[in-house]
């Protein structure tokens, strides 16, 4: 401890690293880019981490859409290309089924996959914008942020057939004045008056989501576009805990005995399962974090080893100066812990500029990305990892330092006075 504090102990150290200055550098630099590769590639990962998870708080995570298709093979008495329809009834069936899915949502829509969308009047006003039917389960699968003042469908909505719809932000930017409220107001949609009930939000980067989107009640849309029992898909949410992949061929499963479909007919009904899309993310995330932490530490480790390698032969060119040392009186371990100080004090100072380098880029590489249509966001390496890396070197660095401190214990004062 008295070293640590010894001002000459430090002028010896200083005076090392001077000799060695191009070589001490290059080590330093080798021992900087290992911590600044693992916080660069962790913090991107968990960049990119952070944009999906934001990117898909809108949605269940478990989530899985499913709708008909046409059969590609005959079976029970139909023939091949027979063109199927989902029915609402269906979903009851799913749901009693298949007890893995927790949510359900029977969907319609005007506006999408070829079909025109729905002229919407107000007063001189007018535009095209695709018109959704939905139950209120709808938003326990996908969130629909509501403006203050306003609310999605809701159950009486649904019972009653009302003719209230739910606008996209756009929507209200061009049917209404700036500093009009819209909530109360009224729209026509083909021709029928709706009250509007709510605003929602747009949110960037959301999957399936538009800022000129308009809900109406599901019951109200069948009545105003006389679709019946017709159902345009399903929009699914299985439990947490639930493998969405096996839920995903029960669905189909389900659908097939339910419309008399070849069990082998993989055309028949198409899905989409975000749940394993999301997986898939998430894992790829984790193993660009795990390759940072492994690169990094190799890096850190062959920066560290070259400390070593020039305190050795920084320790073999002052060979009589520790000889001289040792002869006045210097102890075993005061020689040590000379030498550990110097490797600890360079792997200390190429830590420190490795996180500030690595920091900064994180820094730039978030602001680079702000705004940018791409699931990206706050780029940041967790503290306590960080300082765990930090941690590491250091005892990584004391390790390697025993090595050469080792080899300058070894040295007999007598041989190294006699040294030219």
């Amino acid at each position: 401890m008295r070293l640590l504090f010894d001002r000459n102990t430090w002028q010896e150290i200083f005076g090392s690293i001077r000799k060695n200055k191009i070589r001490t550098i290059i080590t330093i630099i080798g021992v900087l880019w290992g911590i600044f590769v693992y916080i660069a590639m962790s913090g991107a990962a968990k960049g990119m981490d952070n944009g999906f998870e934001k990117s898909f708080e809108t949605v269940a995570m478990n989530s899985l859409f499913a709708w008909a298709q046409s059969t590609s093979k005959p079976y029970s008495g139909y023939k091949t290309g027979r063109q199927l329809q989902l029915k609402l009834g269906d979903a009851t069936v799913l749901q009693n089924r298949i007890p893995e899915l927790q949510y359900i949502a029977p969907r319609n829509v005007k506006g999408t996959f070829g079909s025109a969308p729905a002229s919407i009047t107000r007063g001189s006003k007018s535009g095209n914008y695709p018109v959704y039917g939905d139950f209120p389960v709808f938003t326990k699968i996908a969130t629909k942020k509501i403006y203050d003042g306003g609310r999605f469908v809701n159950d009486d909505d649904i019972e009653q057939a009302r003719k209230v719809c739910i606008i996209g932000e756009r929507t209200q930017k061009e049917m209404f004045e700036e500093d009009e409220d819209p909530i109360g107001g009224y729209i026509r949609i083909d021709g029928i008056y709706f009250q509007v009930v709510g605003v929602h939000k747009f949110v960037q980067n959301a999957p399936f989501d538009s800022d000129s989107d308009i809900y109406i009640p599901f019951t109200t849309y069948r009545r105003l576009y006389n679709s019946g029992e017709n159902v345009g898909w399903f929009s699914m949410a299985a439990f947490d805990d639930a493998d969405v992949i096996q839920v995903e061929e029960d669905v189909k499963s389900v659908l097939k005995n339910i419309h008399r479909v070849d069990p082998t007919d993989e055309r028949a009904f198409g899905t989409f399962n975000l749940g394993e899309v999301f997986s898939k993310i998430m894992g790829f995330s984790k193993g660009l974090t795990f390759i940072s932490l492994i690169v990094g530490i190799a890096t850190i480790l062959a920066g560290i080893i070259g400390i070593g390698a020039i305190l050795l032969i920084s320790v073999k060119e002052r060979t009589k100066e520790l000889g001289v040392r040792r002869a006045l009186g210097a102890t075993p371990g005061e020689v040590r812990t000379l030498i550990i100080l110097e490797c600890l004090f360079l792997t200390l100072i190429a830590g420190i500029m490795g996180i500030i380098l690595g920091a900064l880029t994180l820094s730039i590489v978030n602001n680079a990305t702000q705004g940018i249509d791409f699931p990206y966001t706050n780029p940041t390496v967790p503290i306590p990892l960080v300082m765990g890396a930090f941690a590491l070197m250091l005892i990584l660095g004391i390790l390697i330092g025993l090595i050469p401190a080792q080899r300058a214990v070894s040295i007999r004062p007598i041989d190294a006075l006699r040294e030219e």
